[in-house]
């Protein structure tokens, strides 16, 4: 049963006499573990992506080392750039939503599955098929395609259909997170989130997205952390739940793919059941992979336990097994043809085509939602002024924006402030502001592990806040959630990306600058300040 664990792994080549690399030697030696999912590491707040070749040639020393062969799973849901330096930098869904572009989202579908083999990765646990209809949610937001069922079934659709289109690079998709995260206010890394709805409600909007996944090819679907009373009324994760895998999405849906869970060291499920409790419960309610126990070696071992004393029924255990191995068969994976062609990498990623289409999509979506004074573009950038705002001292937001600022306007102020520092330090930072003919404040708040809210961190709210009631107008571009909004009434203007991916800080300067027409639409309502589908259309400016 160990073909249903797949372990984390970072995409870096450890020696072989580190502890790390005698880890995953144990579990894919020792346990016969079913295959690795790739995750960045994090420190000091700054995202480590894995080098292209290094990821690899690790990858390609597991695969000789596993008897049977592993199946790699990647969050590749803005492309492999989500995860590995060099990748295609796609924009967030919810850019794609907002430049209407379906097209685009095939043709990221395609980039994706030639990116992920070329890089050793089978199966990519994308497309996000929840619906963000709660501007409160702190771990969906920009990761969705919007508010809309229908806009989001048909981006999802084009996305599996893309992935699917090349059969010379077959992959897995995954549509996640099943019945549907987008309507709740909890980060389920965090603690156990809860959708409040009726299954009236849910027929409607959170479901349609899946049943469009299913009706497509959808490989896989990747269950949420999260309770849903209108299908199971005791107080646990869908997760662990047979009334919403088994009953719902095996039986109402007709869903006869892989179930994988969320990962399994996250709060939202290890705050209610420790040790291997929540692989054996998972197995119950119907899951057939088991992503990322916090222990591999414990829940084999509590999986083993629950068969041998008749919990578990081998047969039941058996029937995702054979999931897993058909799954592995399908994408190619046989010990003659499980290792990864190393000079082959570079040829295939970021090819100059993709790039191309992703800052298009990046530039496309841009919204542009208010525009007092028409002060978008900037008349005078020279006299202008930027104040970049960061959550965190050491970050990768911003940098793009400044480099591209400074080519075009070397005399524009730029400040640069985080969220460590205090009110008085901020204003202090940011000069003599009245004196800017105008001012454009960028943010970067975005869905996060580590955080249950989608606000600006610290003192930057209030000093944001103040700056919007000065004398000088401010622009506000929002890289991230575009709900922000609603908590800065006072900006004279406001332009959203949905993204914070490089692409889209080149866009929004592009806009700023009036080097684009302005031609995006909002994919979700703020509340109290636009509809869904608003966006102020804007040429560019003539030279």
């Amino acid at each position: 049963m160990a073909q249903l664990i797949i372990g984390a792994c970072y995409g870096d080549a450890p020696s072989s006499r580190s502890a790390e690399f005698k880890k995953y030697d144990h579990w894919v030696h020792d346990l016969h573990i079913g295959g690795l999912i790739v995750v960045n590491r994090v420190q000091n707040g700054m995202v480590r992506y894995a080098e292209p070749h290094a990821m690899a040639v690790f990858l390609n020393r597991m695969q000789k080392m596993a008897k049977v062969p592993l199946i790699v799973a990647g969050d590749f849901e803005r492309g492999s750039s989500m995860r590995v330096a060099g990748g295609t930098p796609f924009p967030y869904s919810m850019a794609f939503a907002a430049a209407r572009d379906p097209e685009a989202t095939h043709f990221e579908g395609l980039v994706t599955a030639r990116e992920a083999r070329a890089l050793g990765v089978h199966w990519i646990l994308a497309p996000v098929a929840d619906v963000n209809n709660n501007p409160e949610n702190p771990v969906i937001n920009i990761r969705s395609y919007g508010e809309n069922p229908n806009e989001v079934a048909e981006h999802v659709t084009a996305y599996i259909e893309g992935a699917h289109s090349d059969p010379k690079t077959r992959v897995l998709v995954s549509a996640k997170h099943f019945p549907g995260h987008g309507d709740t206010n909890i980060n389920s890394h965090l603690g156990m989130a809860r959708l409040e709805a009726s299954k009236e409600r849910m027929e409607a909007v959170e479901l349609k997205p899946f049943r469009a996944a299913i009706a497509h090819g959808a490989d896989s679907v990747m269950t949420a952390h999260m309770s849903v009373p209108a299908i199971e009324p005791e107080e646990i994760p869908a997760t662990v739940s047979p009334k919403v895998l088994t009953g719902l999405l095996r039986g109402e849906l007709e869903f006869k793919g892989i179930i994988v869970t969320d990962a399994l060291d996250m709060a939202g499920v290890t705050a209610k059941f420790h040790g291997g409790e929540a692989s054996v419960r998972a197995l119950e309610a119907g899951a057939d992979v088991l992503l990322m126990p916090p222990n591999p070696e414990q829940a084999i071992r509590a999986v083993v336990a629950a068969i041998e004393s008749g919990r578990l029924t081998r047969r039941r255990v058996e029937e995702s097994v054979l999931r897993v191995l058909a799954a592995k068969i399908h994408v190619g994976l046989t010990p003659g043809k499980k290792l990864v062609d190393l000079e082959a990498i570079s040829d295939v990623l970021d090819p100059p085509e993709a790039d191309e289409r992703a800052q298009q999509v990046a530039d496309r979506a841009v919204t542009l939602v208010r525009n007092e004074g028409n002060v978008v573009p900037l008349a005078n950038p020279d006299s202008s002024c930027l104040v970049v705002l960061v959550e965190r001292r050491q970050s990768q937001y911003g940098q793009r924006i400044i480099d591209e600022v400074r080519k075009r306007a070397p005399q524009m102020r730029v400040a640069v402030l985080d969220a460590s520092l205090p009110g008085a330090a901020l204003a202090d930072a940011a000069g003599d502001t009245a004196r800017c003919h105008a001012i454009a404040v960028t943010t970067f708040v975005t869905a996060s592990d580590t955080r249950n809210t989608v606000a600006l961190g610290g003192d930057l709210g209030p000093f944001l806040e103040k700056l919007t009631a000065g004398p000088a107008p401010v622009v506000l571009v929002s890289l991230g959630s575009p709900y922000l909004l609603a908590s800065f009434p006072k900006a004279a203007a406001y332009l959203a990306t949905f993204s914070v991916a490089s692409t889209s800080e080149i866009a929004a300067v592009k806009a700023l600058f009036g080097e684009i027409p302005i031609t995006g639409h909002l994919p979700v309502t703020i509340p109290g300040f636009a509809r869904y589908g608003d966006g102020i259309q804007t040429p560019a400016k003539t030279h």
